[in-house]
């Protein structure tokens, strides 16, 4: 089972060491990750935290969960696995297929 969290509603204005903190004092934090738009490198108001154990996940979901953090209410809940976008086909695919016809 995963110990990934992931962190949504975060302020613009925090950084992934502000989330490593936050974080820690629910548990051991083995990594905090800000998305950012690769255009712009600004956060996109979202990411993930993993945590060391699966209690200190499901203690920083209890304790951060719908908190004031920055003047935002974070929401705070188990990642799930990234699914392929629909309708989406990498690169290989679509090259592969042109060959074909």
């Amino acid at each position: 089972m995963s110990n990934k969290l992931f962190v949504g509603n975060v302020s613009f204005r925090a950084s992934e060491d502000d989330l490593k903190d936050l974080f820690g004092k629910a548990g051991e934090v083995l990594s905090a990750k800000l998305v950012k738009d690769p255009a712009t490198g600004r956060s996109k108001g979202f990411g993930f935290v993993e945590m060391a154990t699966q209690a200190d996940a499901d203690k920083a979901i209890q304790m951060f969960n719908g908190s004031n953090f920055m003047d935002r209410n974070l929401v705070v809940d188990k990642a799930k696995p990234r699914q392929p976008q629909k309708g989406s086909r990498g690169f290989r695919e679509r090259s592969h297929r042109r060959r074909e016809a």
